[in-house]
């Protein structure tokens, strides 16, 4: 079976219906995607781990993506197979990064008390017990919004920005200057801003 010949609709449904060679198929698709995102991916370790692993961990977030894809939702396949693989893969690149001593400069700046509310939502709690008990309705309800409101290039930049990875980092990862990296976290704090408003 030759992976060009079908969409990835196609060969979902076939996974779906239990067809081995079909995943087997999508997973090769996939796979100089995933060693393209390794590669950017690879100087941000700090050791510990080679191509190999970012490589693996992108199946896994592939895996991912074709486990809980849902066609009834806006987003096509190919962007949330991306965002699942680039997850995976910062997830993996983070735990090797130490952050004791983190710059103030390499942080969203905060220029007064509604700034830190942003900073608030934009950090990734969704691992901390704390959270999971405690968050509300209401943060959940806007993080949600805030998700449907954001373009490709804005999720993938809040993703990394999540990740404590500072602009030229960012920048270097997706290929794109810093400003527009500042510009893209200048537009999500906008959409939070207004999503908070109408709150």
């Amino acid at each position: 079976m030759n992976y060009k010949n079908f969409n990835d609709y196609e060969l979902l449904d076939y996974i779906y219906s239990c067809n081995e060679d079909a995943n087997e198929i999508l997973l090769y698709k996939y796979r100089p995607l995933i060693v393209n995102i390794a590669k950017k991916m690879l100087k941000f370790c700090d050791g510990g781990v080679d191509l190999n692993d970012l490589v693996q961990e992108g199946m896994l977030g592939l895996n991912d993506a074709i486990n809980n894809f849902r066609d009834d939702k806006e987003t096509n396949f190919g962007t949330y197979a991306r965002l699942c693989i680039e997850r995976k893969i910062i997830t993996l690149v983070r735990s090797t990064r130490a952050y004791k001593n983190k710059l103030l400069n390499e942080s969203l700046p905060i220029e007064n008390e509604e700034d830190n509310t942003i900073d608030k939502f934009l950090a990734d709690n969704t691992h901390n017990p704390d959270y999971m008990v405690s968050s509300d309705d209401f943060e959940k309800n806007i993080l949600t919004r805030l998700e449907k409101q954001l373009t490709d290039l804005e999720k993938q930049v809040l993703e990394l920005r999540k990740n404590d990875f500072n602009y030229k980092e960012i920048a270097d990862i997706l290929n794109k200057d810093p400003k527009a990296i500042d510009n893209a976290l200048q537009r999500i704090k906008t959409k939070l801003k207004n999503i908070m408003n109408e709150s």
